[in-house]
């Protein structure tokens, strides 16, 4: 199974890749002018009052916290984490069938997961076996063959919640955060991948496909894709409520509806999306559709060190201007065990008042032992236009993968409103198993 560098240098080559990592957290910008309820909500900032007039009262804060947390942990993707740049793989599509990394792993990459990230499982010198089965780690522990042109996965994530708000505990919570089935069909030049799941709405749950599309790899390092996905911008943690995600519209429901071409040479990989916006509001109409463009540029600066440069840019809907993101983004991996990635991002909207925000986060991972991987995210967030829902948060987490197919994650936010002085501590156990 194992590879010399060069062939990991190739693989690593292939055209469409965006680098990404599964947990959650707290609210986003009340523009999005999503209903509580519904996956990837996000609720008014608890620092400001609908009327402006200064800070709410606790209650409120409260149920605003409690209802954009319990909605944005409503259900992610799976996803790849940006810590196994430590690993000499800094292109998401060396495992991944999506162009914007997440989703369904390779065969290739489904080995990977057992022989470079499992505690437990790997096969010892010389190819020998260690107390696992061969292709244990395929779909539904190798029921289906890794030569097969058709390839399928399960995500499944049950979770507990635990929230509190300025010292006040709300009740806990435990849900099925996620059940997706994933297909993808590889033949020759052409990749056909979807997706179908359910989606957490109000008095239940509706059936919901967050990612369909079909590629064609036109040359080595020329590639094209259409259909629904998330455009390619700065690092794409895993956590879809993290600043660079949520903060930027890029959450978990957040896909768009365009196509795709991506450019890649042995140390760049270029990746250009434009559409008609995002898919949700195309199929709902609620007048968030807008034509939306990306672009972003990575530069392999060596097997772990990776610079990008972003751009979003969306124009105006019926419910907001428009508006355009810049971000940059550093990934360096010193030695095997420690991962620290950066993004810095300043976004503009057409407004009378400033319309630029702000956002500032980091991760930094280091694996203790074989397969578990203490974690810390600082994140800041602010905006000209309203300073006064400037939010500071702080995470340390705990990834352990004890052998392939599981992933159990611990996390626990806290977040400082500086306006109100206000804090809130939330606590996420999740058990993710990708089958």
């Amino acid at each position: 199974m194992t590879e010399t560098e060069g062939s990991r240098r190739r693989r690593a080559g292939t055209p469409g890749f965006v680098t990404n990592t599964g947990k959650a957290t707290t609210a986003v910008s009340a523009s999005r002018g999503r209903q509580v309820g519904t996956r990837g909500v996000a609720s008014p900032s608890p620092a400001v009052t609908p009327g402006g007039a200064g800070p709410p009262r606790p209650w409120v804060v409260a149920f605003a916290a409690l209802s954009s947390l319990l909605a944005g942990w409503g259900a992610q993707v799976a996803s790849a984490e940006p810590t196994f740049l430590s690993r000499q793989y800094p292109r998401c599509i060396a495992c991944h069938y999506s162009a914007s990394g997440g989703g369904l792993l390779t065969p290739y990459g489904r080995s990977l997961s057992r022989e470079e990230i499992s505690t437990f499982g790997g096969r010892g010198a010389g190819g020998a076996p260690a107390g696992a089965a061969r292709g244990e780690e395929g779909f539904l522990f190798g029921a289906l063959s890794s030569e097969s042109p058709l390839q399928l996965g399960l995500d499944v994530r049950p979770s507990h919640v635990g929230v509190d708000v300025a010292g006040r505990a709300l009740p806990d919570r435990n849900f099925l955060m996620n059940l997706d089935l994933q297909a993808a069909w590889r033949q020759g030049r052409w990749t056909a991948y979807g997706s179908v799941g359910r989606e957490p709405a109000r008095g239940g749950a509706r059936p919901i496909s967050y990612e369909h599309w079909v590629a064609y790899q036109a040359t080595d390092g020329l590639s094209v894709r259409g259909g629904r996905f998330l455009p390619a911008y700065g690092v794409r943690f895993a956590d879809h409520t993290s600043f660079t995600r949520e903060g930027l519209d890029l959450g978990q429901d957040d896909q768009v509806y365009g196509v795709e071409v991506a450019r890649s040479t042995d140390r760049t990989l270029l990746q250009v999306s434009a559409g008609p916006g995002r898919a949700e509001s195309l199929v709902d109409g609620d007048g968030r559709r807008a034509f939306t463009a990306a672009g972003r540029f990575q530069l392999d600066l060596g097997p772990r060190m990776v610079l990008a440069a972003s751009v979003l840019h969306r124009g105006a809907s019926e419910v907001a201007s428009r508006s355009t993101n810049t971000g940059l983004s550093f990934g360096y991996a010193p030695v095997p065990w420690l991962t620290t990635w950066t993004h810095a991002d300043i976004g503009f909207q057409r407004r009378t008042a400033s319309g630029r925000a702000y956002i500032l986060a980091n991760q930094t991972s280091v694996e203790a032992v074989r397969g578990l991987w203490l974690r810390i995210s600082p994140q800041w967030r602010r905006t000209d236009a309203d300073p006064r829902g400037e939010v500071r948060r702080l995470v340390y987490g705990v990834d352990f993968y004890p052998r392939t197919h599981w992933h159990v994650n611990l996390s626990w936010y806290r977040d400082c409103l500086p306006f109100t002085g206000r804090r809130t501590r939330t606590l996420l156990a999740q058990l993710h198993l990708y089958l």
